[in-house]
């Protein structure tokens, strides 16, 4: 490679912003994102080859397995320009890897609030999918550039010329101006740095001069304290600079600043543009704030940058631990979690069946599969999670406003109107399969919205749906209804009145709160059904007969029974007359009647694991998405 002009131009804070490209990579989950930047680190040769591995920038186990990417990692990578009228002059490219997933959509926009501009990836043999365009409009509005690139080439089924056509349609651009890329092998990789370089623009500093740096991720390490993450977008941070975050106004001494290439490297400060790391020694997680700006404390900005919209939960579950004695780790272990995952929220709660515990909202049902996951690998918990529901808005006879995140919160009597949360949901599927997605949505209370053709023979559908019936097996029953080609992508879009009842499962009488559901009127009965006879099954026998019945208000309309464990009491009775053997049996039947009074149903933590987990729920593997 040439040398550079500058030779101070890949110095972290040496850099001026001129020389910066800040990008990152959006597409539909499995189109090869991490594939790509695994050669796009190997040709700005920041990982060295004994090293290399394949998705290096996912660092998790959980990702690793799954082949899924849930955090966003940025790396700073020299490039030396190959073609063109910029060839051998260097610039430093900092790039984000982003999930595909819906579920991690928080994780990509507050990605590319860190950067002027995004390489907006397809599969060159699967085409356009629903996520490929919720990540180009969540990119649109954040007026970035697009660089439209196919992927997979290698492949015998791609089809470049087809999509390349869809895309350009898409974006409003021609369809050779769609670059072709292959991430396996590396073809034409090169070239999309250099388009990335000279199609990007480069960072704008403000005119007053003092320092802004936005704080866009952070991580808890045991050992050093909280790690934040920053896009420097005025001034520059220097080591050993007393910081403010100026939300909370706490006052830092910096300890150490540097840039991640992709493992962490020390620096003497950031310039404007430039995205690195700083650490500040401190422990308390709640001082370093996801969206907060941070600024010099000597010469303070005086207006904060914009931060990030909060995310709404879209589904809520409980978390409770195994070990009641667990409850202040699990505490802890939620408020490092929240740390690198500004999308969780939670709070206290507690149940008569389960104990102590949180209330956790999640943005999916794979958010909550993930954040369970990690709290149990991380932090070494055991812990139950409560079958998952969404937020309801129940407005009672005499006018009181309710909102209902746990169905125990449910308001007993009459109840006015009770309004659900809906999502706009779209679908992308081959022509074959529009009726079977019309049929499936229209079982689940959809409204079509509208219905375009992207191509001859691929469709979008859009439905209005509510959110309670999505979040177990609709995905499910989409792919297998598809023969797997449909995608799907959703965003809230307010509320709707509808006819829901609370169901109540009791046990010999008794409500038990961690079973009760809120469904609409019709699915009342098969959950009161399911739910019963599940239990009948997982809760072992008692010494008297015990029913278990579902209920709407004080309806009964469902019921299974538990049939009474028989005592032989006649066992010692050898011979003799018929009488002592009565005698006995009757006196055995009185107990049992009185123990039927006064006994208590001892339901196994078993039995709750099971009736209630997530992980056996119908929605199966939802990492596929």
């Amino acid at each position: 490679m040439p040398p550079t002009n500058d030779p101070g131009v890949n110095r972290p804070g040496a850099t001026v912003p001129d020389r910066i490209r800040n990008f990152c990579i959006i597409a539909h989950i499995d189109h090869g994102k991490s594939t790509l930047a695994d050669r796009m680190l190997q040709l700005t040769e920041v990982v060295d080859a004994r090293q290399m591995r394949a998705q290096y920038l996912d660092r998790m186990d959980i990702e690793r397995e799954r082949g899924i990417t849930i955090k966003s990692q940025a790396v700073r990578m020299p490039w030396v320009v190959r073609e063109g009228d910029l060839t051998g002059e260097q610039f430093v490219l900092n790039m984000i890897d982003t999930p595909g997933h819906v579920d991690f959509t928080y994780e990509v926009s507050r990605s590319l609030a860190a950067c002027e501009g995004a390489v907006l990836l397809v599969d060159a043999a699967q085409g356009i999918e629903a996520q490929t365009l919720a990540n180009l409009y969540l990119a649109l509005e954040n007026d970035m550039t697009i660089i439209p690139v196919l992927n997979k080439i290698d492949l015998p089924a791609a089809q470049p010329e087809k999509y390349a056509e869809e895309l350009a349609h898409l974006i409003g651009c021609d369809p050779d101006d769609c670059l072709r890329v292959s991430g396996k092998t590396g073809a034409g990789v090169s070239h999309l740095l250099d388009e990335i370089v000279r199609q990007l623009p480069t960072p704008q500093p403000g005119n007053d001069g003092a320092a802004r740096a936005m704080i866009f991720d952070s991580v808890y390490d045991v050992y050093r304290g909280v790690v934040t993450y920053v896009r420097v977008v005025d001034g520059r941070l220097g080591a050993r600079d007393r910081i403010k975050m100026m939300s909370t106004g706490a006052v830092h001494e910096l300890l150490e600043i540097g840039v991640i290439s992709p493992e962490p490297i020390k620096s003497d400060g950031l310039g404007a543009g430039e995205v690195g790391y700083l650490i500040t020694g401190v422990k308390d997680v709640r001082q370093s704030r996801v969206g907060d700006t941070v600024t010099i404390n000597a010469r303070p900005a005086t207006e904060a940058l914009g931060g990030y919209k909060d995310p709404k939960p879209m589904v809520y579950s409980g978390l409770y631990p195994i070990d009641g004695s667990d409850y202040p780790l699990l505490r802890d272990a939620l408020d490092k979690l929240k740390l690198n995952d500004a999308a969780l929220v939670y709070e206290p709660e507690t149940s008569l069946a389960l104990g102590f515990g949180f209330r956790c909202g999640f943005l999916g049902l794979l958010h909550l599969e993930i954040i369970q996951e990690r709290l149990e690998r991380e932090f070494n918990l055991d812990l139950i999670s409560t079958a998952p529901n969404v937020v309801y808005r129940v407005i009672t006879t005499d006018g009181t406003e309710v909102a209902v995140t746990n169905p125990s919160e449910f308001p007993d009597g009459k109840t006015g109107e009770i309004f659900e949360p809906t999502v706009r949901a779209t679908v992308l599927t081959p022509n074959d399969f529009v009726g079977a997605v019309m049929e499936l949505c229209q079982g689940r209370r959809g409204v079509l919205l509208g219905m375009d053709y992207l191509s001859a023979d691929r469709v979008e559908l859009r439905y209005t749906l509510p959110l309670g019936e999505i979040i177990y097996d609709f995905f499910d029953q989409l792919k297998s209804r598809t023969k797997g080609y449909a995608s799907l992508d959703y965003e809230p879009s307010g509320e709707q009145a509808s006819d829901l009842v609370k169901v109540d499962i009791l046990l010999h009488g008794e409500p038990v709160d961690a079973f009760s559901s809120i469904v609409h009127k019709d699915k009342a009965y098969n959950y009161g059904v399911t739910i019963a006879g599940k239990l009948q099954k997982l809760i072992p026998r008692q010494q008297f007969e015990v029913p278990i019945q579902a209920a709407i208000g004080s309806r009964i309309i469902a019921r299974e029974t538990i049939r009474a464990i028989r005592k032989d009491v006649l066992a010692k009775c050898y011979g003799g007359d018929i009488s002592r053997k009565r005698k006995l049996l009757e006196k055995q039947k009185e107990g049992k009647k009185r123990m039927k009074m006064v006994g208590r149903v001892e339901v196994p933590q078993e039995a709750f694991i099971a009736a209630l987990s997530t992980s056996d729920a119908p929605a199966g593997d939802k990492s596929k998405k």
